[in-house]
This record gives structure tokens, sequence and C-alpha cells, in this order.
């Protein structure tokens, strides 16, 4: 094969076979180790990763009627938003995702991306959906890029903590933003 001469022709980001490797550039550009922390998974795919993944799909669908996965003793926090707290156990974890869905017609969570960041912690970036029930904003047209950081132990969810500020949950997983938290 010989080596090609001339200038190399200009990549045309409209090509759709492009717009995924684009997206994930633009993501990472201007975030200090982000692209090489976060875009280096492992090729094969852990047991925790895998139930993370399950649990986020059901919820994806709109399904919360399983708890099967987690710990009794759980733990929920809530790092930021609109209600922020920690609840513990099964009840505590009903009554967090339960105030969480009612507030909002129409409530999902689709999640962007999972990547591990230990052997018990699985980071989830989310994009959240729904229209608020009192005062009818559409978290679509807010910031909805959130970030969930998922504790794992022997197969069974310890601790959820959840954020709305995507910014925030790199920030306290040590892949801060360029130039310091948001």
């Amino acid at each position: 094969m010989r080596p090609r001469s001339g200038p190399r022709p200009a990549l045309d980001m409209r090509d759709p076979q492009l717009r995924p490797i684009h997206k994930i550039s633009r993501f990472a550009q201007g975030w200090r180790g982000v692209e090489r922390r976060l875009c280096h998974a492992s090729p094969m795919s852990s047991a925790n990763l895998d139930l993370v993944r399950s649990i986020f799909a059901a919820w994806e669908r709109g399904d919360y009627s399983s708890a099967d996965w987690a710990h009794p003793d759980v733990e929920f926090v809530a790092a930021d938003g609109p209600a922020t707290g920690t609840w513990s156990g099964m009840v505590g974890l009903s009554e967090a995702t339960r105030d969480a869905i009612d507030s909002l017609e129409d409530a999902r969570i689709q999640p962007e991306d999972y990547r591990e960041l230990d052997s018990e912690r699985v980071l989830v970036l989310v994009r959240y959906s729904g229209r608020g029930k009192a005062s009818g904003l559409d978290l679509a047209q807010m910031r909805s890029e959130g970030a969930w950081i998922v504790h794992v132990r022997d197969g069974k969810i310890t601790r959820f903590v959840r954020y709305w500020d995507r910014n925030r949950a790199l920030a306290d997983v040590g892949l801060a933003p360029q130039g310091g938290s948001a």
C-alpha cells in the first residue's frame, strides 16, 4: 500500500456515521482526564455493571416495581436538586422514589453512559425528563443532565447518590472540569 500524498480531506461532521464519534469527543473536550478515564472501559462487562444497567433499563421503561437488587440497609442520597436528603432502608428508598416520581408527570430517566469507577462504584450519566406537576416546568427546557453514583457490594446495591448537576457528580468522583468544580 502506497502512502497517500497531498492534504487529507476534511471530515464532514454531518455524516451520520461520524456523529457518535463527534459527540464523545465534544463531551470530553475541555475536561482534564475525563476522556482518558471514562472512554477506556474494560471490554469485559462486570457483574456490578450488568446489575446497574438492568436497574436503569427498568427505570427507563417506567418500571419501578422491583427492588430485589437492593441491600436491606440501602441508602439513597439526593445530593442536590429540588429535594435533598438521605433516606435509609427499603422503606426510605421507596419513599424517596415515590416522592420524586409523584412530583413529575411522565417522569423518565434515560441513561447515557455507564462507567465502573472501582470495584464497588458505578457512575451513570443520565438525562431526566418529565414535567413538574405543581410548576408545569418541562425538564427538557432546563438543564436535565445528571448523574448517579451507585455503590454495589456482594451483588446488592448498598447506596445510590443522585445528582441533578452532572458537573458536581464528576467533581465528587475526582473528574472535575478543567478549572475546578461547578
